[in-house]
């Protein structure tokens, strides 16, 4: 028998509604939002906003926007050691708040309880309902919840017919999901400060290994003709793409979705628009680089193309046909030595972008074909140990939150056998 059944052996569980467990209502702020007389100022306090409440049941230790003491008679303060939820955009954040504030009216504020219940239970119960709620909670891009939603959610209480056993469940409960909070976290910062340690390793390895000595090893620039050509994608537009047809990178996905190779795409486009759009097509071994950004460190991530069929290239990026390893070249393109070369060659405005002339400058290295893929398969080892979400740390991470969530939910849910 496990700890969790030997403790709710004959216990009854009951489900009770929010209005029946406590007394709570939502926050407030003068509007225009925008009025500057409303922040900031002698006396000013904080105001705690949706983005200022965390995911480890506080509140940030400095918020964002302070409420001027012309606002607070307009607002609703709240003390310490308060249970407040999200209601709108990020919904379900809770934090047992651990200062005085002035809280906004996208979040609801729990004042009383009707019946004896422990804190921290409660702000673990309502975080649980909410993950579930939000799902199906009304908008589209902004999510609400409202307020007649909200009363009739429904939290778990163990032998409510005994207020004294019931407290004592309940802090059971909180004492072992607290002890597996504290041990997750320190078990994911121990991986963490691993995966930076291995990532500055890479990045110091990836750096190392393509400096050669101009005596030894040839260098050109990556526009010479004899290594290599550029060719600028073709426009089209997000609406485009769709979910089967043919591969495409657009470039907004170059930065969160694709390392330095890739053989599958997230994006597709049809075969119509191909045509009647001439959009251009990088082959297998082609290098895709990004040239447009909204910083100037956006610029220049180079994918290599491994897929079998061919991927269409968006106008805000490059094909590069090459000679060389086309991993080879990625992996150049993702060092400070690549970056420091192109930086003086990218335009800024409202985003930053290069050229292929820009491009076609850096001078690339360019060792044996041996020595090529001698350097690729070192990187592929770091890229897979630091990056890849199927092996490496990443994925023993992801298990730790995995085994976490598992445990927080059978406590909280009780599941029947």
């Amino acid at each position: 028998m496990s700890f969790l059944d030997k403790l709710l052996e004959g216990v009854n569980i009951e489900l009770i509604s929010l209005e029946e467990i406590a007394t709570f209502r939502r926050g407030s702020f003068p509007q225009p939002y925008g009025n500057s007389e409303w922040y900031d100022g002698e006396n000013a306090m904080p105001f705690v906003q949706v983005v200022d409440v965390s995911y480890d049941l506080q509140l940030v230790k400095n918020t964002k926007k302070k409420i001027s003491k012309l606002a607070q008679s307009k607002s609703v303060f709240v003390p310490l050691d308060t249970i407040i939820v999200t209601l709108q955009g990020s919904i379900g954040r809770v934090a047992i708040t651990q200062y005085d504030s002035y809280v906004d009216r996208t979040i609801a504020i729990f004042e009383h309880f009707k019946i004896k219940i422990d804190k921290k239970y409660f702000a673990y119960q309502i975080e649980e309902k909410f993950k579930i709620e939000k799902e199906t909670a009304r908008g589209n891009i902004i999510k609400t919840i409202t307020k007649e939603d909200f009363k009739k959610f429904q939290i778990p209480i163990p032998c409510p017919e005994n207020p004294k056993k019931s407290l004592e469940i309940q802090q059971k409960i909180v004492a072992i999901l607290d002890s597996f909070t504290k041990l997750t976290a320190e078990l994911t910062a121990e991986l963490t400060a691993e995966l930076t340690a291995r990532k500055q390793q890479y990045s110091y390895y990836r750096e190392e290994l393509f400096i050669f000595d101009d005596k030894e090893v040839k260098h050109l620039p990556m526009g010479d003709e004899s290594i290599g050509v550029f060719q600028r994608g073709k426009r089209f537009v997000k609406t485009d793409l769709i979910s089967e047809g043919v591969p495409t990178i657009h470039y907004g996905e170059m930065y969160t979705h694709y390392g330095t190779w890739a053989d599958k795409t997230k994006s597709f486009v049809s075969e119509e628009l191909v045509k009647s759009k001439n959009l251009r097509v990088a082959e297998k071994g082609d290098i895709v680089i990004v040239a447009a950004g909204e910083t100037i460190d956006d610029i220049g991530m180079g994918t290599a193309w491994l897929g079998e069929e061919g991927v269409v290239v968006h106008d805000a990026c490059f094909s590069y046909k090459t000679i060389l390893n086309a991993k080879y070249v990625a992996y150049f393109t993702r060092t400070k030595q690549f970056h420091d070369q192109i930086k003086k060659h990218i335009s800024s405005g409202k985003i930053s972008a290069i050229n292929a002339k820009g491009l076609g400058k850096a001078i690339i290295p360019i060792p044996s074909k041996k020595e090529q893929e001698r350097i690729v398969s070192i990187l592929d080892k770091f890229d897979i140990l630091t990056t890849s979400i199927s092996e490496g740390l990443p994925k023993e991470i992801e298990l730790r939150k995995k085994q976490y969530e598992y445990y927080r939910d059978l406590l909280l849910t009780f599941p029947k056998k």
